[in-house]
């Protein structure tokens, strides 16, 4: 991220740039920041968009702030007014993991603004919190500040293994380990991202999906170990103009397992007929 901007009184980070074509909209997961799309995004750019991919409030290199509210439906919100402030009418939403659920509130919401939806290994329905997160939000939750360091870093470089089908090489998971390091990486990381995993948001929605006007695709690792691919299966079955398509040999990082294939997708949807 390269640039910072205040929305409703907070500091976003975020890098926008390309070229003249439909804006793409980037939305990162959990436990995760932007950098999740830093293979895809050279790719989409060389394609002709505009690209703009930010830090979740909360997030990454963006403001933490205590007395905020960063549950999925607070950040949809909050995305109307980023892509106000950047001047951005309608684009086409990439989201993933948590990011779907915001794409899913957002573009339910606001049907007018969004061309089309791309959601990549999204949370879903009641997909969410997966078995190992509902154990972690059971065991840590209420008692994350007492939690040695090293037994924090040791259970997020655990779960953060689980995202890609083979070893996530050591400067990778130092990509993602890094916003959460020290006590306020760790304190952010529970109050702003684990103490929102809760269904409750996608399940609201769930019965709107139906009424999604704009084309949708949906990207699935088939061998993603949170989001089973039956959810994709849902989604496609409940959104009237959705496709979906399955990625042997990726996981849920989808975007480290085959960032090609995701921005092929991406350009090839965001290039059909209008």
């Amino acid at each position: 991220m390269d640039r910072n901007v205040i929305v409703d009184g907070v500091r976003i980070a975020y890098r926008c740039r390309g070229g003249d074509g439909l804006p793409l909209v980037l939305l990162h997961g959990t436990p995760s920041h932007s950098a999740i799309w830093r293979h895809v995004i050279p790719e989409l750019e060389a394609g002709g968009h505009s690209v703009l991919a930010y830090d979740l409030l909360g997030f990454g290199a963006s403001e933490r702030p205590v007395d905020r509210d960063t549950s999925v439906t607070a950040q949809a919100r909050l995305l109307g007014e980023l892509l106000t402030t950047l001047g951005i009418g309608r684009c086409v939403l990439v989201a993933h993991d948590i990011g779907g659920a915001i794409g899913q509130i957002f573009a339910t919401a606001r049907p007018d603004r969004v061309d089309g939806l791309v959601l990549v290994d999204p949370v879903s329905y009641d997909s969410w919190p997966s078995r190992t997160w509902q154990h972690i939000i059971r065991d840590h939750l209420d008692d994350y500040a007492a939690m040695p360091p090293r037994d924090f870093e040791e259970m997020l470089t655990r779960q953060l293994r689980m995202t890609v089908t083979g070893e996530m090489a050591d400067e990778v998971l130092e990509t993602y380990l890094a916003p959460h390091r020290g006590p306020v990486g760790r304190v952010s990381f529970f109050e702003h991202q684990v103490r929102h995993y809760d269904s409750a948001p996608t399940e609201r929605v769930a019965p709107l999906l139906g009424e999604l006007p704009m084309p949708v695709r949906i990207l699935w690792g088939e061998d993603d170990r949170w989001q089973p691919v039956a959810y994709g299966e849902r989604l496609a079955s409940d959104i009237p103009h959705a496709e979906l398509v399955t990625v042997p040999g990726a996981g849920h990082f989808l975007m480290e397992d085959r960032p090609h294939r995701v921005a092929e997708e991406i350009l090839r949807f965001a290039s059909r007929p209008s």
